[in-house]
């Protein structure tokens, strides 16, 4: 298969990149500066339109541009940053322009891709409580949720046009090469890790091993449409992710993150990492996908395992 990839060089994307071409597909990659490479497209999202030949060669597109969550504080890299109102803007225009964008040139594309697989998150959902939630479940009405919404609304074109669109509504893949995992890592290692807030809030979390195989079964799935919750089947509270840190780590775990601190901190996102998120991945059980780290403990051991590339 012939995939063209936006936001390649982010953490998730880095590594999906590895999985397929791993896996034997020839992999392109849309990036802003001038390409350097043979396997390499410029794209300016929100600045300029995509020229629909730089899609129509392909087989299938994923979507995974966006900007980071994380940021540096001298040499140390943090999992969030200050949610301020001009990193507000600049967190919605760049996954909502990337998806729109890269939806218009699909649909006018000659010959169209077969699939788009539109990156969006379980934060659609909003807080849901102690309430199993599934792709099924309404939307929530929150700034992320509102923001998931637009997300995803942005791929339309693409769908209209008889595209197949998955919306990948993604949990917190864990792995100790990046994401939300790699800072908390090193803070726990530190004996400064601790729950947030009470720690009774669900966390959608899944090892980064499950993540890329359950990306590489939606885009070989042709029954797999619409939303997609890339989460693990065993939702776990923050407690109880906690505890078992502590244990795989051999250290204390008694230095809660004050609630009232978090959201004076970070706005939204603080209130956004109290709320609960107890997500189920129906669409993906119901269609034969297998995790292979259903349990807590699982997805830990392989969050700290060498980084997953598909080669056998």
């Amino acid at each position: 298969m012939r995939v063209l990839v936006a936001g390649g060089s982010g953490f998730l994307g880095a590594a999906l990149v590895g999985w397929l071409t791993g896996h034997g597909h020839q992999v392109l990659r849309l990036v802003r500066r001038q390409p350097a490479a043979p396997d390499e497209r410029r794209w300016q999202p929100g600045a300029a339109p995509l020229d629909p030949a730089t899609v129509a060669d392909v087989d299938a597109v994923v979507n995974l541009a966006g900007s980071s969550l994380g940021t540096r504080v001298g040499p140390v890299r943090v999992p969030v940053r200050l949610w301020t109102p001009s990193y507000r803007r600049e967190f919605r225009a760049s996954r909502v322009d990337a998806t729109a964008t890269l939806a218009e040139a699909i649909a006018t594309a000659d010959p169209k891709p077969r699939a788009f697989l539109a990156g969006s998150a379980v934060g659609w959902y909003g807080d849901t409580g102690d309430t199993v939630t599934d792709e099924s479940s309404p939307p929530g009405d929150s700034y992320f949720a509102a923001t998931s919404r637009d997300w995803e609304q942005a791929a339309a074109p693409a769908e209209a046009a008889g595209v197949r669109v998955a919306y990948l509504r993604t949990g917190m893949p864990l792995h100790r090469s990046g994401g939300m995992f790699a800072p908390l890592r090193q803070l726990f290692r530190l004996g400064l890790g601790g729950r947030i807030g009470d720690g009774r809030q669900w966390q959608p979390l899944l090892s980064l091993a499950d993540w890329l195989a359950a990306v590489d079964f939606v885009l070989h799935t042709d029954t797999v449409a619409g939303p997609v919750n890339l989460v693990g089947p065993q939702p776990v509270t923050n407690r109880e992710f906690t505890a078992a840190m502590g244990r795989l780590l051999r250290r204390p775990t008694v230095l809660p993150a004050p609630a009232p601190l978090l959201v004076a901190a970070l706005g939204e996102f603080g209130r956004d990492a109290l709320g609960n998120h107890r997500v189920v991945p129906n669409v993906l059980t119901g269609a034969g996908f297998t995790f292979e780290h259903p349990e807590l403990e699982a997805i830990l051991q392989a969050a700290l395992a060498p980084l997953p590339t598909g080669r056998p």
